[in-house]
């Protein structure tokens, strides 16, 4: 359908076209998920699926909308640089808001919310594209799209203890993952506030967060040797999620049960990592 017909969707408060069958503009709707125009992704598929979930329009139909989004984020994984990852990256998001309907207005089976959950994590540690606002077509912003999910599934009454923990190392993987380009749009305070959520559960203990932190300084604190790559490739993305962890930890509101002993390992590993701009220096 031609840009004026979404243009009018919007301008009647994004209220459900009676013209269409529902099912025909959900899949026009998920294929412009994908459009490397920022005004048919961001300003037009993406609301208008995002306010009919919402609204309870696919309360029925939540469980295929969700399937089909977890379907999305496979189209042209391990690709970089290229358009595929508009698709990927929206449909985590529209996914996110499938799982938070779901945690307002109880609706599916725990084992669909695993399941998305399982797909959404295997989709971000594959994932390659890393890039975040690109020129001329907007913001590609993959690994932000799926901490903001991560931290919408945290909130799901369906994960317990063991299911936060690997989401905890999921991020922890993710940090730790070989890159061609650090993270340069806040990915690092994204992964940081998902990493909050999950800790305002208040059911992960300090003795599982002591050896997750102390894995990902133990990155941070590398430095490669590579002779025509930067050095800083090798655990830059690590360093960056401590501090920012430490800013949501010491300013952030709802603060989690163990935010007074996690703020000390943190400043801890924060002091191992940056120990070069910490030393007393002469007068």
């Amino acid at each position: 359908m031609s840009g004026s017909y979404w243009r009018n969707v919007h301008a009647e408060g994004l209220a459900v076209p009676s013209d269409r069958p529902l099912d025909e503009l959900t899949a026009e709707l998920t294929r412009m998920l994908g459009d490397p125009d920022p005004a048919l992704r961001d300003g037009t598929a993406y609301p208008a699926l995002t306010t009919w979930i919402e609204r309870g329009v696919y309360d029925d139909l939540l469980a295929g909308l969700g399937d089909g989004m977890a379907t999305g984020m496979l189209i042209g994984v391990g690709d970089t640089d290229t358009d595929t990852v508009f698709r990927r990256s929206f449909s985590a998001l529209v996914l996110g808001e499938c799982i938070a309907r779901d945690n307002t207005r109880p609706l599916l089976p725990g084992g669909k919310i695993l399941e998305w959950g399982d797909r959404l994590t295997t989709w971000l540690l594959r994932e390659r594209d890393l890039r975040g606002y690109v020129p001329g077509k907007g913001w590609a912003h993959a690994v932000s799209h799926g901490a903001d999910t991560i931290a919408i599934l945290a909130r799901s009454p369906h994960l317990a203890t063991p299911e936060l923990t690997v989401l905890l190392d999921v991020i922890a993987d993710r940090l730790l993952l070989p890159v061609d380009r650090l993270f340069s749009s806040g990915e690092g305070d994204r992964l940081a506030f998902a990493t909050i959520a999950i800790l305002r559960r208040n059911v992960v203990p300090l003795r599982v967060l002591e050896p997750w932190i102390a894995r990902i300084a133990s990155a941070a604190a590398t430095r490669s040797t590579y002779d025509d790559r930067d050095p800083y490739l090798a655990g830059g993305n690590a360093e960056a999620f401590l501090r920012a962890l430490y800013l949501q930890l010491s300013l952030g509101a709802r603060p989690p049960q163990v935010r007074s002993d996690l703020l000390l390992v943190v400043v801890d590993a924060l002091k191992k990592t940056n120990h070069a701009y910490l030393m007393a220096t002469a007068e």
